[in-house]
């Protein structure tokens, strides 16, 4: 049977290069121990030289070796080691042996290692090359920043990614889900389907080893954002009448399709895609993202009606496609941000001048191909992903494709950009080559998996509807381009076409609502994320509607109101109408002048402050789905009336306390498992306070604070330190457990200790939380 061991513990990692460290004997006893996924660039302090498009955090080259003891009895099975994403340009040698190089820092590799790993100990070392930040224009992160396996197998056994299921048919209460498949000399396949509650659905059998099956059951129960129900197909191999090798998966039974005229349909159903793009990094964490971080946000996305994740501008981990999958969203898994043409990298801060031009152009040509393939291979059995994205603003104005049809132009994020850089240059790369590559791309993915569409989100759609671009695409995708809507749908009626960046703003969304072939938006951003920086001391870009911290701003209550059909209303503060962050917490001075702004998917909101009525307005959508009151500050409780639904606020008063809330209060001892522990700042009252009060941490047991974060965007505190403010009374702590089972204390304090707080975790062997 196939065994796919995680192997992330007990790395040695040194800073620095060592052209002797891929020999196996080599003595790295010197070396720190790190856990994998690891992301060194967070462990660096922040430092103005390095790219502001990376967050001003430093990358360089390093080393990692990993010795690992293999059971008796390899000998004649087949071992893979695989990388789920090393940033970048990795070298592997296993016992010496050189394995090969990986250049592109976000799709997986593997290699067999068969003929390289034996019984007893072994060596597997990592070059990893990543001298230049300015490579990017957000945060890459730096390292082994994602899962590594070895999986060892029969001889005979299904090939690597040899398994696609997808539903090829839904006619009444009848579903036939098709499966391709391949292996490694197995003469006989048996697929088994089974519900979420592991009963036996139905299994096939086939009489070859490659080929492909298809499985029929009846009242199927359809997977979809509001019933994300899962099967469990397990496909087993066999020789001889030997069973060989057994593969599980997870699969749900859909069917969707775009219509040029109506839009997007699921299961038959019309729908909008309500979706946001979102960067791979996790603040503190940096690259090294755990489970649970991901799964906090995408349930307050979930809560504020969003459908639909879109991961700009890379593949993504599998943890996040897994995720996806449980929660229901449906995904648009996007590959490249750049092909031939290298974009413009701001690294003294966004749209200075002059820029640098690294970055994955210089690894296209000999890699587009095999990062395609790892990208769809890896990703095609998720349910979530329903389009692939070939590229994000490849043809961005003169960034670096121009073209003779457009003498100057401006791009949506152009501000700053000098004359000359406006202008037609014939010395640049000319966009008529977008469509040749475009297509190459899309051929790819289509011989690859026939079942989704491509697509490429446009920033220049003016431009590449003329030169072919956009029609090499089944779906084309525009970023902030709503006026050409109307007009592109009647030149091109057979064209699908979908909001694949877009502003929070209501005008925006009324841009995909007031059409019916438009099949939705993805918002930029979901999340708050490292990089893009305005400049120092920036650290982050603020363009989200959770902050890094992951706790909602005033925007996303604004995204709620037209997303979410449940009624609600929530009272945010702001200074006045310039004030474009605002706060969720009531303070001020006596007397002066604020705005309440209460977000609402009600017609009317009506505001009291200590019950008395200030007055009733409009919202709804001619409002902006919202209702702005101008008050003096009192100190008391505010509260807002919409329909059946209401909120009330409490001033904040004096810091109090420290309360901390574990995500969970158990925690696996297997040396990954992470908890997220909320820090607030309360007064007596529990509101949450603001306070520019400096917290640090502490903790006891077998466990250790991996990152702590706040969302603040020039908050320089490095992320090695154990120490740091809050926002609006909130951070958050990362905690991963060691290996030993114990009782864990996580302890807080204020800089002159008249603040305290106190977490208890139980760490829990495997065997006992399950899997």
């Amino acid at each position: 049977m196939s065994v796919k061991n995680d192997i992330g513990l007990n790395w040695k990692f040194h800073m620095g290069d060592d052209p002797q460290a891929e020999y196996m004997g080599y003595d790295d006893s010197a070396w720190r121990t790190v856990t994998v996924p690891h992301d060194w660039s967070v462990e660096q302090p922040f430092d103005r030289k390095y790219s502001s498009g990376a967050g001003y955090l430093q990358g360089g080259t390093a080393w990692y070796r990993k010795h690992i003891e293999l059971p008796d009895g390899v000998r004649g099975k087949r071992i893979r080691l695989t990388f789920d994403g090393v940033y970048k340009h990795a070298q592997v040698w296993v016992n010496s042996n050189y394995m090969g190089r990986h250049a592109y820092g976000y799709t997986a590799f593997s290699y067999d290692v068969s003929s390289f790993m034996h019984e007893g100990e072994n060596v597997i070392a990592v070059r990893v090359e990543h001298e230049e930040t300015a490579d990017s224009r957000w945060f890459t992160g730096s390292g082994i920043y994602r899962n590594v396996y070895i999986e060892i197998s029969d001889p005979v056994s299904f090939t690597e990614n040899g398994i696609f299921v997808y539903t090829e048919k839904l006619a009444g209460n009848t579903a036939v889900m098709n499966v391709r498949y391949d292996t490694y000399g197995a003469d006989r396949v048996r697929f088994i389907l089974k519900d979420h509650e592991e009963n036996e659905i139905t299994e096939t059998w086939m009489a070859e080893g490659s080929g492909t099956a298809d499985i029929i059951f009846t009242g199927p129960r359809l997977w979809s954002p509001e019933d994300p129900y899962l099967y469990k197909l397990t496909a087993e191999a066999y020789f001889d009448g030997e069973l060989r090798d057994t593969v599980t998966l997870k699969t749900g039974v859909r069917q969707f399709r775009f219509d040029a005229d109506k839009g997007f349909f699921l299961n038959g159903k019309n729908m909008k895609i309500k979706g946001v793009c979102v960067h791979h990094d996790g603040g503190a964490l940096g690259a090294a993202v755990p489970r649970c971080v991901w799964e906090k946000r995408l349930i307050k996305l979930k809560d504020m009606g969003c459908n639909a994740i879109r991961t700009a501008h890379n593949p993504p981990s599998d943890v996040l496609l897994d995720l996806l999958d449980e929660l229901g969203f449906l995904c648009m898994d996007e590959a490249f941000d750049e092909w031939e043409g290298t974009k413009n990298k701001w690294w003294q801060g966004h749209n200075v001048y002059p820029p640098k031009r690294f970055g994955y152009a210089e690894d296209f040509h000999e890699w587009h191909e095999k990062d395609l393939a790892s990208m769809v291979l890896r990703d095609r059995n998720h349910p979530s992903v329903i389009l692939w994205s070939i590229g994000n603003e490849i043809d961005y104005p003169n960034d670096p494709y121009v073209s003779p049809l457009f003498k100057e132009v401006f791009g949506n994020n152009d501000a700053n950009k000098p004359a000359q850089e406006r202008q037609y240059d014939p010395r640049k790369p000319d966009a008529s080559r977008l469509p040749v590559i475009a297509a190459e791309l899309t051929e790819i993915v289509h011989s690859l998996d026939h079942t989704r569409p491509v697509t490429s989100a446009l920033s220049f759609p003016e431009l590449s509807t003329k030169t072919g671009y956009a029609q090499v695409l089944d779906v084309a995708g525009y970023n902030y381009k709503e006026g050409f809507y109307d007009a592109h749908h009647r030149e091109f009626p057979s064209q699908i076409m979908i909001g694949s960046e877009n502003s929070h703003s209501p005008e925006a969304w009324h841009a995909v609502t007031d059409r019916e072939f438009i099949s939705g938006q993805f918002d930029w951003t979901g999340v708050d994320f490292l990089g893009e920086c305005r400049g120092w001391p920036l650290r982050i870009s603020e363009a989200g509607l959770l902050d890094l911290a992951g706790n909602e701003k005033p925007v996303y209550y604004l995204k709620k109101a037209m997303w979410d059909s449940e009624p609600f209303v929530k009272i945010t503060f702001r200074k006045d109408e310039d004030d474009r962050k605002g706060t969720l917490l009531f303070k001020g001075k006596t007397g002066d002048f604020m705005q309440a702004v209460c977000y609402t998917n009600q017609e009317r909101v009506r505001l009291y402050v200590n019950n008395d009525l200030i007055g009733e307005k409009p919202a709804g959508r001619e409002n902006g789905y919202a209702a702005v009151f101008e008050i003096p500050y009192t100190d008391g409780i505010i509260r807002a009336e919409a329909g059946d639904t209401q909120d009330a606020v409490m001033s904040c008063g004096k810091a109090s306390v420290i309360e901390m809330m574990p995500g969970s209060n158990h925690i696996k001892a297997d040396g990954h498992d992470t908890v997220m522990v909320e820090v607030r700042v309360l007064d007596e009252n529990g509101i949450p306070v603001s306070t520019d009060d400096e917290i640090s941490y502490q903790i006891l047991g077998d466990a250790e604070i991996i990152g702590i974060e706040n969302g603040i965007p020039d908050d320089l505190t490095p992320y090695s330190e154990k120490r740091r403010r809050t926002k609006d009374g909130r951070a958050v702590l990362y905690v991963r457990a060691g290996t030993a089972p114990c009782e864990i204390g996580v302890y807080a304090v204020n800089k002159d200790r008249t603040l305290n707080g106190f977490a208890g975790l139980i760490s829990t062997p495997d065997h006992l939380l399950g899997k």
